[in-house]
């Protein structure tokens, strides 16, 4: 009977050690526990269909394969390769400034009566811009004339005189004093008379003075006065720029000075636009505190229709490769260190993507292209921009319309 009771509560205590153990997840250690089966450490075979995932399995089914899986890129993403012409040369960049500004200034003191421009009118050299009251500086003109009329008078009269005095002494009718004087008072009056002609001209240029004109062709850039308003001699009034011809200054590093001479070609890209100019002058010395040289480019703008300080990026042209390979830059890749390879990019082949190693030649910053001398020949496909995370073996489907090319 004793023996009996010992059994029964060996089998109830084994009975609530299962119980507690399936409570807590370990199904398989309740079986071992049930059966006194496997020992600790060593678990049972998992039913068919619930193996782990596998490295590179997606979403915790099957294993995929190393480089697999697939990617929708669109037709912007897709480059088709071609050659094309691509230019080597010494970058430069920087703000397209007015060949010229000249700021107009009042030559006399007054008050302005009449405003003929505005910000942004176009000027000829001597159009006029504003007029000053002009009254006091009129009458002061017309009595320079009339003094200068009077001294032209007296000088004509007095060179009469002269000459008939010159006359009677030389025929003994007059002394020698009185010739002395005649040519005393010609020279007086002379004098008067040059004195007046200053003073017309003194009287002309102030009278002119009243009316501003435009020293250059150009564009009114800015109107400092308005009408009615009183200035100061030496105030400025209006700031004409001439943009027929802008200027852009850029330093260059003084190890590629040396490929830098008066009429190379420059071509820019500004106000997304390309542009062409030529080096108008370059500095004879090197900056100590910056290494670099100073290069001037004019480029022409007669129909200006670029406007003044407008930013431009481009390079001078030191020679032109034809019929090269050319990829954006964007599509250019580089491997991780220690990979084996260096620049590479994600190509596509039967629909999968494929690394694609190349070498790479000559970049042109101001177009944004490179140039491929080996990896990739014409009609390659090829991956450009950001993307994301791709891997060789990926397919590609392509949605939209057919890829261009670098032209």
């Amino acid at each position: 009977m004793k023996k009996t009771t010992m059994t029964r509560s060996a089998s109830a205590f084994a009975a609530s050690l299962a119980l507690i153990l399936s409570a807590c997840g370990g199904e398989g250690d309740a079986a071992q526990a049930n059966t006194g089966g496997a020992p600790a450490g060593v678990q049972g075979k998992a039913p068919a269909g619930t193996q782990p995932p596998g490295p590179g399995a997606v979403g915790g089914g099957a294993a995929a394969p190393r480089g697999g899986g697939s990617v929708v890129l669109s037709s912007a993403d897709i480059h088709k390769v071609g050659a094309g012409a691509i230019e080597e040369g010494v970058a430069v960049s920087g703000n397209l400034r007015p060949i010229e500004t000249v700021s107009v200034r009042a030559r006399i003191e007054g008050n302005v009566t009449e405003l003929l421009v505005r910000e942004g009118d176009v000027v000829k050299t001597g159009a006029v811009m504003a007029r000053f009251e002009s009254t006091e500086q009129e009458a002061a003109l017309q009595s320079a004339e009339a003094d200068e009329l009077a001294a032209r008078t007296e000088s004509e009269t007095a060179k009469w005189n002269l000459d008939q005095t010159r006359d009677l002494f030389k025929a003994g009718a007059v002394a020698e004093r009185d010739m002395r004087a005649a040519e005393q008072a010609a020279a007086t009056a002379d004098a008067r008379l040059a004195a007046a002609v200053s003073r017309v001209r003194a009287a002309s240029a102030v009278a002119r003075d009243t009316r501003v004109v435009s020293p250059v062709d150009g564009v009114v850039e800015r109107r400092d006065i308005e009408n009615g308003e009183r200035v100061n001699r030496g105030e400025e009034l209006f700031t004409v720029v001439r943009s027929d011809v802008l200027e852009l200054t850029a330093a260059v590093p003084a190890r590629r000075a040396g490929a830098l001479k008066r009429g190379q070609l420059v071509r820019f890209n500004a106000d997304g636009r390309t542009i062409e100019g030529r080096v108008a002058r370059v500095s004879p010395t090197i900056d100590l505190a910056s290494q670099s040289v100073t290069v001037y480019v004019e480029v022409p703008n007669r129909s200006l229709a670029i406007k003044g300080n407008a930013f431009a990026t481009g390079q001078v042209i030191e020679r032109a490769l034809q019929g090269q390979i050319l990829v954006p830059q964007s599509a250019i890749r580089q491997a991780a260190p220690g990979a084996g390879i260096g620049a590479f990019v994600w190509k596509l082949e039967g629909g999968a993507l494929v690394s694609a190693p190349v070498t790479l030649g000559i970049v042109d910053e101001g177009r944004g292209v490179v140039q491929v001398t080996s990896g990739l020949v014409a009609g390659d496909e090829v991956v450009v921009g950001n993307v994301g995370m791709l891997g060789a073996g990926m397919q590609v489907q392509v949605i939209g319309t057919e890829s261009k090319g670098v032209r």
